[in-house]
């Protein structure tokens, strides 16, 4: 059965990672700077060298073609190539590599193909140097202003607006990826998580990008002297919000065991030693499948009770994702190119977001995963195995080839 070359696969995943190497054998490639420059410019190096056709658009996302054999809409793949600070050697990075391999594959073999393939390098998907993330596909999904998104600012006060211009990827709005010239989207990624390790599948057939809530739950109480206040009078917001925390994990035994719940980021004050805290906050993080599972939390927040240890409580919604589910057909097709490589599979929603979440809106879209070690990503030790990356790559390619048989979804 036809394969990508592993070794050309291999040299790939090598040559990339030296674009913003760090010590540690990971990578620092924030957008626009130079190591990330170079990885597109590289990226397009290689895409011209087999013949496709290649084009940016208003926020320097860059689109790599090869022409079909009939006029038909693109079928795309890709993913990002910045990195959170020292991060790792696959997250975004091996969906560029992988749509590559698929179209040097395509080209290479003379493989027949009525629609044009598209590989893509989405710009700002971490949203390290500029907020927000998935900023390149949010605005062409519609999900923000391009306008707004010009006057965010880097640490150093640079825009965007002036790093898109300076980066050489400043193209025309009218290059933009549109759902009329769109088949479909399949983006590859590292799952990020251990379930595919765990439970030794080799891909993950995703069926969505499950949806979250975040809150923000503060307690204001009195500051006082550390040494002169009795604890019988003392109304510390520090020990009222741990209180406040273990009483919302004793109402989330009640909820199914696939929901997910985080408490990450605290903000405690005056966070000094010697004086008791008289207001504490933190975040809570909250994400599952299913829409009415996320109601019954928000219902569970809102009806806190309004004191813990003399302390008032109040709560800020912060913002929601709702869940998204990828297209079936597509789905169907990735479970049915895996089952043919007779490789093990598990059908599952991907937890952190994605650029493809934000194209499913406009485009039909689903995603593969491929094993992370350890579950570990967003550090330097972030690793998948080279088999587990042929495998994801080879069922990318036959998953193409299949939707190249369609004429709609």
């Amino acid at each position: 059965m036809l394969e990508i070359n592993i070794d050309s696969l291999k040299e790939k995943l090598k040559s990339f990672s030296n674009f913003g190497k760090t010590e540690g054998g990971g990578v620092s490639r924030l957008l626009f700077t130079k190591p990330e420059i170079e990885a597109r410019n590289e990226f397009c190096r290689r895409m011209e060298k087999i013949g496709a056709e290649i084009c940016t658009d208003d926020m320097g996302n860059i689109y790599a073609t090869i022409k079909g054999n009939e006029d038909l809409p693109a079928i795309v793949t890709g993913s990002h190539c910045d990195s959170v600070v020292k991060g790792g050697n696959y997250d975004g990075i091996l969906g560029v590599l992988a749509a590559m391999e698929v179209l040097e594959t395509i080209v290479k073999e003379d493989i027949y193909h009525r629609h044009p393939i598209t590989a893509i390098i989405w710009t700002n998907e971490e949203g390290v140097r500029f907020d927000p993330v998935m900023m390149g596909s949010g605005v062409v999904a519609g999900k923000f202003s391009r306008e707004d998104i010009l006057k965010a600012k880097d640490t150093e006060g640079i825009t965007f607006e002036e790093a898109l211009k300076n980066s050489g990827f400043l193209g025309q709005k009218e290059n933009r990826l549109k759902p009329e010239n769109t088949l479909a989207n399949l983006e590859l990624h590292i799952e990020q998580g251990p379930v595919l390790e765990m439970e030794e599948k080799s891909i993950g057939v995703l069926e969505g990008v499950i949806g979250m809530l975040n809150y923000a739950i503060t307690l204001k109480g009195r500051a006082g002297h550390a040494g002169t206040v009795p604890m019988k009078y003392r109304k510390d917001a520090f020990l009222a919000a741990s209180n406040a925390l273990i009483y919302l994990h004793d109402k989330l035994k009640d909820f199914p065991e696939d929901l997910v719940f985080t408490n990450g980021q605290v903000f405690c004050h005056p966070n000094v030693n010697t004086v008791i805290a008289d207001e504490f906050t933190f975040i809570v993080d909250a994400r599952h499948k299913d829409p009415e599972v996320i109601k019954r939390l928000e219902e569970v927040i809102k009806n806190m009770p309004k004191e813990f240890n003399g302390c008032k409580l109040s709560y800020k919604k912060q913002w929601t994702r709702d869940t998204v589910k990828f297209n079936e057909k597509i789905v169907e097709i990735v479970e049915n190119s895996t089952k043919a490589l007779g490789y093990d599979y598990k059908k599952m929603y991907s937890g952190p977001g994605h650029d493809s979440q934000y194209i499913a809106d406009i485009i039909p879209t689903s995603m593969i995963f491929v094993p992370s070690k350890d579950g570990d990503s967003h550090c330097e030790w972030e690793y998948t195995s080279l088999s587990d990356c042929h495998r994801g790559v080879n069922v990318l390619l036959h998953s193409i080839l299949k939707l190249d048989n369609e004429d709609r979804l």
